[in-house]
């Protein structure tokens, strides 16, 4: 079984902001599997489905994204899910707006909801999809700059970004982490 996690931030307010890219991927991936989401007895929005025949479990942490290991890690432990099975989702501002990148076994690169999430599991091998969102303008604030919307431009850029995270997420579960990056890396 394989536990998928998108971060953002809860609520309406948040909805198409830069942090919520992880929300708007896994949001995809319910829709491709033709599941939905419903609320938990943890911190959390989660429904069930399948990819490949392998059981998933997809994750929107309501917590608020710097507390999100707050719900991943009880969910995880229900589950019996180890590290290695468990992709998350995220905003990634080193990244130019629209590009993905994989990784396993980084550091939290300045990301609050990773840090959360690293430090309730205790490790860091859980598998990464980062969606670049790109850098802000030089007098706008990093923590103003992830809680806005994008532009127009941006939005057409980051919708092809999430479905690119989607079959990142469905490789991942099919053939593994190292297939995953070799054929989303290629691209």
């Amino acid at each position: 079984m394989f536990l998928i996690v998108g971060l953002g931030n809860p609520g309406d307010k948040y909805r198409q902001t830069r942090h919520n890219v992880g929300f708007h991927a896994v949001d995809l991936l319910a829709e491709e599997l033709g599941v939905s989401f419903a609320e938990s007895k943890w911190k959390a929005k989660l429904c069930k489905g399948t990819i490949a025949g392998q059981g998933v479990v997809l994750v929107k942490p309501q917590t608020f994204m710097n507390l999100s290991g707050e719900a991943v890690e009880p969910i995880a432990a229900y589950y019996r899910i180890e590290q290695e099975n468990i992709v998350v989702v995220h905003d990634d501002l080193d990244l130019d707006c629209g590009r993905i990148k994989l990784c396993v076994n980084r550091g939290a690169g300045g990301h609050n909801g990773i840090r959360s999430i690293s430090q309730r599991l205790g490790g860091t091998s859980f598998n990464r999809i980062k969606i670049g969102i790109g850098r802000p303008p030089q007098a706008m604030p990093v923590e103003r700059y992830v809680l806005a919307r994008f532009t127009p431009d941006e939005e057409q850029v980051i919708s092809s970004a999430a479905n690119r995270a989607v079959e990142a997420t469905c490789l991942i579960v099919e053939k593994g982490m190292a297939a995953a990056t070799q054929a989303m890396h290629s691209k």
